[in-house]
């Protein structure tokens, strides 16, 4: 900005203005509630979760891995309720 108050067409700070980390280091996708009961993109669960917050649903890619990870964490779920079933029929 200049003195006058009118923007600067030659500014090249593009940066935020705060201290926060940017978007793009791991851990930055963790919901605030996994935050507040301190996962992080250390542990497996806080990995996972991060992982699947960096997923883009505008992308194919991401749509294919996020129905893999739904079918490799649901089918045991599935699984179970099933075995379940066959052993109170």
């Amino acid at each position: 900005m200049r003195a006058d108050g009118r923007a600067d067409e030659f500014d090249e700070d593009y940066a935020p203005d705060d201290d926060s980390p940017p978007d793009w280091f791991p851990g930055q996708h963790l919901p605030g509630h996994a935050q507040r009961m301190g996962l992080t993109h250390h542990v497996a669960e806080g990995a996972l979760l991060d992982f699947a917050g960096n997923l883009d649903g505008a992308k194919p890619l991401h749509r294919i891995t996020a129905w893999v990870l739904l079918v490799v964490f649901g089918l045991p779920v599935l699984f179970a309720v099933l075995r379940l079933g066959y052993m109170f029929v």
